[in-house]
Order: structure tokens, then C-alpha cells, then sequence
């Protein structure tokens, strides 16, 4: 799966910065519902939703290489 850089920058030579994962990951968590978690234990509810968004992020990159 390409991962490539949301923001390129083609003058920084590093490679910090934001990938398209991480973009779609956080657009992918403003969306989710916490209700839909309400029955996980409250001390690990705030990783199962990252897990989730990452999930999303990761199929629309591969819907996107379709």
C-alpha cells in the first residue's frame, strides 16, 4: 500500500510531516459515532476508535489503488 506524504513539501529533504494514512485516519475519526463504543471498557475506548479510523484509512487507500 503507497503511503505516501499528505502535505508533500518538496523542500524539506527529512521525512517528517503527516502521511495520507495518518490524513484519512483523522478525517475517518471525525466521523465515528462514540456511541457505537459505549459498551468497551472506558480505559481503552480512545485506542479502539484510533485502531478503527486507521482501519478506514487503510481501506481507502486501498479503494484508492483500485
Amino acid at each position: 500500500m503507497n503511503n505516501e506524504k499528505a502535505f508533500p513539501n518538496p523542500h524539506l529533504r527529512d521525512d517528517s510531516g503527516m502521511t495520507l494514512r495518518d490524513y484519512m485516519a483523522a478525517k475517518a475519526m471525525q466521523c465515528i459515532t462514540p456511541i457505537l463504543y459505549e459498551s468497551f471498557d472506558p480505559g481503552t475506548v480512545h485506542e479502539r476508535i484510533a485502531h478503527d479510523a486507521y482501519l478506514f484509512a487503510d481501506a481507502m487507500l486501498k479503494e484508492r489503488e483500485a
